[in-house]
């Protein structure tokens, strides 16, 4: 399985931004998938996550402004990002659980900046 995000780019404050990962197989189906990011110098962070049966949880600093969905047509996940902030510049990361082992996108650059 493999997963590839895209979307990420260049976005003035209080911009929008929707990610996309799209995954090989349907392993989005029958699992969570979650999103994460990495800003230079700092952890790797959970973002927001979505259950194979839809419930959602994010980050405290995001809520209100990203949203997590997925297409399960599509073996496609998204993370809508409204009202950006420079502190939300990163590499953001798709992940997903199937089978006990850990998949991860190849990430897309998100950079928040006037």
């Amino acid at each position: 399985v493999q997963l590839q995000a895209s979307g990420g780019g260049l976005v003035q404050p209080g911009g929008s931004l929707r990610l996309s990962c799209v995954a090989s197989g349907s392993i989005f189906r029958r699992n969570a998938m979650a999103w994460y990011r990495q800003a230079p110098g700092k952890k790797r962070e959970l973002v927001a996550v979505i259950t194979s049966g839809g419930s959602t949880d994010y980050l405290d600093s995001v809520k209100g402004r990203f949203t997590i969905s997925r297409d399960n047509s599509k073996n496609t996940g998204y993370l809508h990002m409204n009202s950006l902030k420079p502190e939300d510049s990163a590499v953001y990361y798709c992940n997903c659980v199937s089978g006990g082992i850990n998949y991860w996108g190849k990430g897309t650059l998100v950079t928040v900046s006037s």
